[in-house]
């Protein structure tokens, strides 16, 4: 029977996209429509690694044989930047079970990279050497990456037989049956996060380098798509990782199944009040840090989606036990008017750019505070769009000014202050409980859960609107916030091991709203295949100052 694919393909130089029609009798691949594409219409390749099929995320090998609507991913894309790590990370695997017939787990993200460690044995250069030499070859060879469909039973005994149990006993936990996973000769690798490129070849462009104690596994970025990014290590976010890998170590808490554990042993509540007691005391470890020091002012900095609200809160409290007295500026009541903000490039205002904020009365206000003048500082009305009269501050010699904003790390905000007398906080979380040896939460997707759930809950915005427009702020984050978080002299991890279990009962029902011809439908769905595996928790016993509650409510802070 005849079928069409309708492929859309971004027009050259333009935003707009154009659709092509391909007939067709017997099924096809998305070699094939690709292959076409490029002798019929001088289709750009742009390096495709995957393909939206009627809005599905599909590797390059899945075979349509009905009317359908695709569009190509190319590696230089959000999509295809996640695809092509995930495909890095299993050449990774391949190469070290190979060469060395080592377990390789992957821990974090860190300078544009993955890192990863062997089991119980640190890595040597000369492993290095040998796994690169071994991931080249792979890549060379261009081996198919097959997509399979296996019963559970037959997928644990899979990864069991690989010596991967926390893979095979998630399928459990989160009854996954039929499971989908993706071999290379005759290795099987299980990837949470949405599909692989079809063969080894698609992931030319990598480094590996000895880093600590494991291999820090580099790739391109989105600020350098093409190459890879100039390594940038900060020893400060470096020890942060490792502080709380450590942590978690020493709890049992590596993978979510151990979370699982906890829920079976009745011990989440022992977990909470850990996890918390934890926080208190990064707190008053950095609040007594700034007590010790001619401190006046403290700029707190980080992404949406870190808690620097309730991290600024509990400082306050934590700098009074100090003997200090705190006084709050918040930088989002320094917003130009409405009609003088910055716009992107699709015409809408760009809340998440510097020149966001009106700095000259900034300055101003800033320079007299520190003068010991009385000011009257403004707040801003996201209703109206305008700056109104706020609070009057009158700084007397035990106050500390505490400025919390997205740039409260920016070099020009700190221009402003007196090297001697400013402390710099930098607030994201940083990293969390892994899913399995080989799937990570990342950071970024565990800021936009909390973000989907306040917008929601504060700001009555759905699920859909939040992830439109995140990748806005994931880019300005990029070049407003990270570039400048080494100028902080304390770093506060606010990831919770706990909280993805908090988060799901929430987020799962908002994401299921997503629409299916929706831009960010698979992006929801990729979100949703990685919460299926966490253990949905209650809230009952969450202290009502944590940060989790900045997000899901009850908090008893001014946030």
């Amino acid at each position: 029977m005849a079928f069409t694919v309708c492929v859309l393909t971004p027009a050259l130089k333009r935003d707009q996209y154009i659709a092509s029609y391909i007939a067709g009798e017997a099924p096809v691949t998305g070699h094939d429509v690709m292959d076409e594409m490029i002798t019929k219409h001088d289709m750009p390749q742009r390096r495709v690694i995957a393909w939206f099929v009627n809005n599905y995320t599909r590797p390059l090998d899945w075979i349509v044989d009905e009317d359908a609507t695709v569009e190509f991913i190319p590696s230089t894309s959000p999509m295809g930047q996640r695809i092509y790590k995930r495909t890095l990370g299993f050449v990774l695997i391949l190469a070290c079970a190979r060469v060395l017939g080592r377990k390789v787990i992957l821990r974090h993200s860190i300078a544009d990279g993955h890192y990863w460690e062997f089991e119980n044995k640190a890595v040597t250069q000369s492993d290095i050497d040998k796994i690169k030499t071994e991931m080249n070859e792979i890549i060379r060879r261009d081996s198919p990456i097959v997509r399979e469909i296996l019963t559970i039973d037959k997928a644990r005994r899979v990864f069991q037989r690989q010596s991967e149990p926390e893979i095979a006993e998630l399928f459990v936990r989160a009854n996954l049956d039929p499971v989908e996973v993706y071999r290379c000769g005759e290795r099987y690798g299980y990837f949470c996060g949405g599909p692989l490129a079809s063969s080894t070849g698609c992931v030319r462009m990598f480094d590996l380098i000895l880093y600590e104690q494991g291999m820090l596994l580099r790739f391109p970025n989105p600020n350098s798509p093409e190459e890879l990014p100039e390594l940038k290590l900060d020893p400060s976010m470096g020890k942060v990782f490792f502080d709380y890998a450590h942590w978690l170590q020493v709890l049992d808490l590596n993978y979510l199944n151990k979370l699982h554990h906890r829920v079976t042993e009745g011990r989440i509540q022992e977990l909470i009040l850990i996890a918390e007691a934890f926080h208190s005391q990064s707190l008053g470890n950095i609040a007594e840090d700034i007590a010790s020091k001619p401190v006046k002012v403290v700029t707190i900095a980080g992404p949406s989606g870190s808690g620097k609200t309730t991290f600024s809160e509990r400082l306050k409290v934590q700098l009074m036990v100090c003997g200090k007295t705190p006084v709050t500026l918040p930088l989002d009541n320094y917003f130009k008017e409405r009609e003088d903000s910055p716009k992107d490039e699709t015409g809408e205002y760009d809340y998440e750019r510097l020149d966001a904020l009106d700095l000259d009365l900034l300055e101003d206000n800033l320079t007299r505070i520190l003068a010991g003048e009385e000011v009257v500082t403004p707040v801003y009305n996201f209703i109206t769009g305008k700056k109104e009269p706020g609070k009057i501050i009158k700084l007397k010699p035990s106050d500390v000014l505490i400025m919390e904003g997205i740039h409260g790390l920016n070099d020009h905000i700190l221009s402003m202050l007196p090297e001697s007398s400013r402390y710099g906080v930098f607030v994201s979380p940083l990293t969390g409980i892994c899913i399995d040896p080989h799937n990570r939460t990342s950071t970024s997707d565990n800021r936009l859960l909390r973000r989907i759930i306040r917008d929601y809950r504060t700001r009555g915005k759905s699920a859909q609107v939040t992830l439109e427009v995140y990748p806005k702020v994931i880019r300005g984050a990029r070049q407003y916030i990270f570039p400048y978080r080494s100028r902080a002299d304390a770093v506060f991890n606010s990831s919770l091991p706990y909280e993805l279990g908090v988060l799901k009962p929430y987020v799962e029902p908002l994401l299921h709203t997503v629409d299916e011809n929706s831009s960010v439908f698979s992006e929801a769905l990729r979100l949703l295949n990685i919460i299926r595996f966490v253990p949905a928790l209650n809230n009952d016993g969450i202290p009502n100052n944590s940060v989790i509650r900045e997000f899901i409510g009850g908090s008893c802070l001014d946030v």
